[in-house]
């Protein structure tokens, strides 16, 4: 293993934030991991991953919630939601509740870092993002502008921090067998439509473990999807007419 690093995982509480977190503790690096359960926060304590119980989305004082954190290496914003529903079905509160978590809290958050990185001249800013944020689905339309939002995000800090010594990598996967999924859609339809392109948390979990050692752009999983999303820019509605039906079964 490289030099032990300073990792900050927002969402570290369930699904891949959790695994990462463990992972990342048991390779030996120092973790901060911050999330509303408070069970499971004790049960990564007594590990020995330094702890924060916190709603980002709230109005609060980062400098008082990360005082005894100090400077991270890293930031890794695993934290999202998702509700998927057609848009005449989505009750706006959940609307609000995705650009607050999956938007204006990572974006708050990394300006907040942002700063300290600079200042240092070195660091890395992780972002899990997703596939529906470059090429959008049915029942789905606020959840992939949430994440078409944060990739436009990341790539513009990229070039913003490049200067700073301060690396902007994008983690974009296909659908993962997490209880996200069952959250985000409660009919089940989707985990029974996409079950055989199902990424486990291990792969996403691995990918994120390749880019602390060595930083890239982005990764997209499977690698497959890369070509997807390439496809999808240059003939749209063949990808929309292909893939609708993986999403709008009953």
């Amino acid at each position: 293993m490289s030099k032990v690093k300073k990792i900050l995982i927002t969402g570290a509480t369930s699904g891949v934030g959790l695994l990462l977190a463990k992972t990342l503790h048991d390779a030996g690096h120092e973790i901060w991991a911050t999330g509303r359960n408070t069970n499971v926060l004790n049960s990564l304590s007594t590990i020995g991953i330094h702890t924060i119980e916190a709603d980002l989305t709230s109005e609060q004082s980062f400098e008082s919630l990360f005082k005894d954190m100090g400077t991270p290496d890293i930031v890794i914003h695993c934290a999202g939601v998702g509700t998927f529903s057609y848009l005449l079905d989505v009750d706006e509160s959940d609307m609000e509740k995705m650009l607050q978590v999956n938007v204006l809290a990572p974006m708050k958050l990394t300006k907040y870092f942002a700063e300290m990185m600079k200042n240092r001249r070195s660091g890395h800013f992780i972002f899990v993002a997703s596939q529906a944020g470059k090429v959008a689905t049915p029942k789905a339309s606020v959840y992939a502008a949430s994440k078409h939002a944060i990739l436009g995000f990341a790539n513009a800090i990229r070039m913003e921090l490049r200067e700073f010594g301060v690396d902007v990598t994008t983690i974009n996967p296909g659908p993962i067998d997490t209880p996200f999924l069952d959250l985000a859609d409660q009919t089940g339809n989707y985990r029974s439509s996409m079950k055989k392109h199902l990424l486990t948390p291990e792969k996403v979990v691995a990918s994120i473990k390749q880019v602390i050692e060595k930083p890239v752009r982005e990764v997209n999983l499977p690698s497959y999807m890369s070509i997807t999303s390439k496809l999808y820019a240059i003939a749209p509605t063949i990808v929309e007419t292909v893939g609708k039906k993986y999403f709008t079964k009953k």
